[in-house]
């Protein structure tokens, strides 16, 4: 279960790779990331659990993670939301980002990253192995937090959380 599918540019398979090794080298490999808003525009932010091998005590979206080699993101999707964040809502896909970032410790996230957004106002029951904290917060504070404290928030949150607010604000 810990491997991640490599894919191209285009989004075309081209091997699997074990994920640490995967995160390692740097190689481009499939991923999600789900964001959720509620009724009142408000964006569902979760702290990751602070012994995670990666970006602990950062905030970042509801949840991400990467298809298996035997599965499509969309069969995971709503099983990795629930093992996370302990909630349901549906989804729509948004769009794909590329992206590359530096994260501790020594790691490269390389990910063509399928982004999904859903709107629900379920009181997340969180993985406490996942997750230390959560919060809605307006786009507005959020946006701020983002220009005054970056380095609280995970590298690939900051890349994408304005290109998800400019498309969640477009289809409102």
């Amino acid at each position: 279960m810990n491997q991640v599918i490599l894919v191209d540019s285009e989004d075309n398979e081209i091997g699997v790779l074990d994920k640490m090794e995967a995160h390692i080298t740097g190689q481009l490999h499939r991923a999600f990331s789900i964001f959720i808003f509620n009724t009142k525009g408000e964006m569902l932010l979760h702290q990751r659990a602070h012994e995670k091998y990666h970006s602990g005590g950062l905030w970042t979206n509801a949840c991400c993670s990467h298809p298996q080699p035997d599965e499509t993101i969309h069969q995971t999707l709503q099983d990795r939301l629930h093992f996370e964040m302990g909630m349901e809502c549906p989804l729509e896909f948004a769009f794909t980002f590329l992206y590359q970032a530096n994260v501790e410790p020594n790691l490269l996230e390389h990910e063509l990253d399928h982004i999904y957004i859903g709107v629900s106002d379920v009181i997340p029951q969180p993985n406490a192995a996942e997750v230390a904290n959560w919060k809605y917060i307006s786009i507005g504070h959020l946006q701020q937090e983002l220009r005054d404290h970056p380095r609280q928030f995970t590298a690939w949150f900051k890349l994408m959380a304005p290109k998800v607010i400019q498309h969640f604000i477009s289809k409102q």
